[in-house]
């Protein structure tokens, strides 16, 4: 997968997990609706392969989707 495969929201939900931001955190910051997260964060681990949302952190730095 490469960032082209996540949407460019979907990357910024899944930079502010990054930082440590819940759900409810990342839609006050994007001004959307927690649902509307929780379903770019699903979207997001479907794409990714991933189990949780710290696994999803883990493979976008190691396919260099997110850098420090």
């Amino acid at each position: 997968i490469s960032t082209n495969d996540l949407t460019s929201r979907e990357v910024e939900v899944l930079t502010l997990i990054a930082q440590g931001r819940s759900n409810r955190q990342i839609g006050d910051d994007l001004h959307i609706a927690e649902g509307t997260v929780k379903a770019h964060v699903n979207s997001i681990l479907g794409k990714l392969g991933a189990n949780d949302r710290t696994h999803a952190v883990t493979i976008a730095f190691q396919r260099g989707i997110l850098n420090l």
